[in-house]
């Protein structure tokens, strides 16, 4: 009984300080996951070996993407597309908003949406204020398409990386079940964005003008690491797609388009791992150790034959309630919990369910933990990351004014998501 309300009182606890951001992400799941381990929830074995050991090719593929990431940001070519993007369309706001919402989605599919978000949002700050518009609707707007475009692949979100793992499900099974209502969801988020807000996107000639002028050259910095980049770039994203056949794994093939690229570029080590993302990665240690300690206290067991017990056998009312509590968890504890959580509670009810698609269980709790991080801004990382660079850049996104039109749009891409799921695996 100790046992049992000390877990649940540490993991409360340490998602209270995250949602307050009392104590940083990274320390809390860490001192969560050391606490429960000091208080005998688990070993120190079992830790290593369940928690850490068996997750490893989700951290070396973070890890492995972080590094080509990272590289290929410091050739300026995120910068230098978002301006022709807005060129192309001579500075008219709705369809710079649409070209842009859209890279950003097809960025945040195939490498980490926070550093997409990081590069991109500044950008759109910057053509809202040279068109002389309030940037809240572009910078709503590229949070709720980098969620959304992170639903589409294995690879484009946190969350996926963790269904992927307890799953089994492979970078091609995502491609062709999650990104479909990835499209979808983009179309219904930039119909949104045009009813809501397209009254007020009229812009003089000449402050079209000032887009024209600009010169997207001058944001390349480094065209032959941007050729080198783009190439190992590719040769990665084929090996995910490939790797049903040539069976060298995801966290191998990250990690060695990465080492690769480092030597050619000819870059040290140092400057190199300063520039990974530790605290997340220290993140998901940290939760890893949690969601373990859960499992040893059976609250994942009991809350698994709790939503056996409700749905009664209900195949279709399972694969709903899975979807509809993710998104409600996710606005709460972020989709980076929720889908380390939910994901061992699906692996209690799969089994009980025979002679159906127990797969559609998966990409529920995919679309409910990356749709739904569109409802708050504790919904993921990237909108965290994302309210603090607007902020800084003097456009200033409240928890009320994000929930509003966050709601909205994931209410309305989780109805999308409900009836792909009823047609496609029900």
């Amino acid at each position: 009984m100790f046992n049992l309300i000390f877990g649940l009182v540490v993991f409360i606890a340490v998602f209270y300080c995250i949602i307050t951001e009392k104590i940083p992400g990274a320390w809390a799941t860490m001192i969560g996951g050391l606490a429960m381990a000091v208080a005998g929830i688990f070993t120190e074995k079992e830790a290593l070996e369940e928690a850490i050991a068996s997750r490893l090719e989700i951290l070396f593929l973070l890890i492995g993407m972080m590094i080509i990431v990272h590289l290929i940001s410091e050739t300026g070519v995120f910068q230098w597309f978002a301006i022709t993007l807005a060129k192309f369309v001579r500075g008219e706001p709705f369809l710079l908003i649409v070209f842009l919402s859209i890279v950003t989605a097809l960025c945040s599919a195939f490498l980490d949406n926070v550093t997409t978000i990081l590069l991109m949002a500044p950008i759109s700050i910057l053509l809202a204020g040279e068109l002389k518009l309030n940037p809240f609707p572009f910078v709503i707007t590229e949070i709720m398409a980098a969620n959304i475009g992170g639903t589409a692949t294995l690879i484009g979100d946190p969350t996926q990386l963790i269904i992927g793992h307890e799953s089994g499900l492979g970078f091609n099974d995502f491609l062709f079940n999650t990104s479909p209502v990835a499209v979808l969801a983009i179309i219904v988020l930039l119909l949104n964005v045009y009813f809501i807000y397209g009254k007020d996107f009229k812009v003089s000639t000449e402050l079209k003008a000032r887009i024209m002028e600009m010169n997207p050259a001058r944001s390349l910095k480094d065209k032959k690491l941007l050729k080198q980049a783009g190439i190992i770039f590719i040769l990665v994203i084929a090996g995910f797609i490939l790797n049903n056949f040539i069976n060298k794994g995801l966290a191998i093939i990250s990690l060695t388009g990465a080492i690769v690229l480092v030597i050619i570029s000819k870059r040290k080590p140092a400057d190199i791992f300063k520039h990974v993302e530790w605290d997340t990665l220290f993140f998901f240690i940290g939760l890893f150790m949690m969601v373990l300690g859960i499992e040893k206290i059976n609250v994942i067991d009991i809350i698994g034959d709790k939503m056996i017990s409700l749905t009664k056998g209900d195949f279709g009312f399972a694969t709903y309630s899975i979807m509809t509590i993710s998104a409600f968890f996710t606005s709460i504890i972020g989709n980076v919990a929720n889908a380390a959580t939910v994901s061992k509670i699906i692996n209690v009810m799969a089994p009980t369910f025979k002679g159906v698609n127990a797969d559609a269980f998966w990409w529920a709790l995919s679309f409910g933990s990356c749709l739904g991080g569109n409802i708050s801004i504790l919904g993921s990382a990237t909108n965290v990351v994302a309210v603090g660079v607007a902020g800084k850049s003097g456009c200033k996104i409240d928890f009320i004014k994000f929930l509003k039109f966050g709601a909205l749009i994931a209410i309305q891409t989780l109805i999308v998501a409900g009836i792909y799921i009823k047609l496609r695996y029900l």
